[in-house]
């Protein structure tokens, strides 16, 4: 694995809780946070159309946020298995409005989830801070947009594109091929400008892997933890109904449990469709593990 920092900087960070610059909204990651996914799409893969109002979307915000998100992710363009691609007018159509009212209304961090720098921007000027790019900011224009906006930005590893990712991905070494990608994309954006102290990586879970390659990443996730904050999102995949032989898109107590265990190896930050019962395993695993804490101990 060539992904790495200088040991010296490798031990601070491990020493001193990282905090990211959300545009002028501080989010400390001394602990696990929540970023709940809020997608005002038609055909998102587990919610698509059921948000793609600005009134639901609005509210579907406000019960994430009094469930205790921390983060709420606006994404106009659905990049499930086999999803079409949007323009960039209709993504900015979708996501400006919303996250323009989630700003105006709440203190809470919004991040937009989008590959495309001219949404980035306008994202940006409505109040979003923080850049969640499934491409990694590989879209033309994209790094040089991040850079602009000084906001802190998450890479994700994704092999081909939502249209074709799942017809056959093949690695030689999984782990060691996302880590080097994060590894080159990392180094490029601080060579742009970004901070590293401002950059998040995820494995992307379920984006051009198949079962078996997902759960090596799992596995291996607390090697990637020590390197750099780490977010992932394995709410309600496919790979989490393959292991428990169910076809449908609910896969609550799954995905609750497979965000857990990535949190016990080091991950950040965690992406959920369902905040409330993440939160509460969240709360169960911090008094669990926490010693001589306002528990108490026998």
């Amino acid at each position: 694995m060539s992904l790495s920092i200088h040991s010296a900087d490798a031990v601070k960070s491990r020493l001193c809780p990282a905090a990211l610059d959300c545009g002028g909204r501080e989010l400390t990651l001394d602990k696990p946070r929540v970023m709940g996914i809020l997608n005002v799409t038609p055909d998102s893969f587990s919610d698509g159309g059921q948000y793609a109002s600005a009134g639901a979307a609005i509210d579907r915000a406000r019960q994430m946020i009094e469930a205790g998100a921390h983060i709420i992710d606006v994404g106009g363009e659905s990049t499930r298995p086999g999803a079409a691609t949007v323009t960039m007018h209709q993504e900015i159509e979708r996501v400006v409005p919303v996250i323009d009212a989630i700003c105006s209304r709440f203190d809470t961090v919004v991040s937009i989830d989008t590959s495309k720098p001219e949404v980035m921007l306008a994202a940006h000027a409505a109040g979003a801070g923080l850049i969640n790019d499934v491409r990694a900011l590989q879209e033309p224009g994209a790094l040089e947009a991040a850079v602009s906006t000084q906001l802190p930005v998450c890479l994700m590893h994704m092999r081909g594109q939502p249209k074709n990712m799942q017809q056959s991905p093949e690695y030689d070494d999984v782990f060691a091929e996302v880590c080097d990608f994060l590894s080159q994309r990392r180094a490029l954006c601080v060579q742009a400008g970004i901070a590293v102290s401002q950059i998040l990586l995820d494995p992307g879970f379920g984006f051009g892997k198949t079962l078996a390659h997902n759960l090596m990443l799992l596995r291996k996730l607390d090697s990637l933890c020590l390197e750099a904050p780490v977010l992932i999102g394995l709410s309600r995949k496919r790979m989490l109904g393959d292991i428990i032989g169910d076809d449908t898109v609910s896969r609550v107590t799954a995905s609750v449990t497979a965000a857990l265990l990535c949190v016990q190896r080091g991950a950040s930050i965690v992406r959920v469709h369902d905040v409330e019962p993440m939160v509460h395993a969240l709360a169960v695993q911090h008094a669990v593990t926490q010693t001589n804490n306002e528990f108490g101990t026998e």
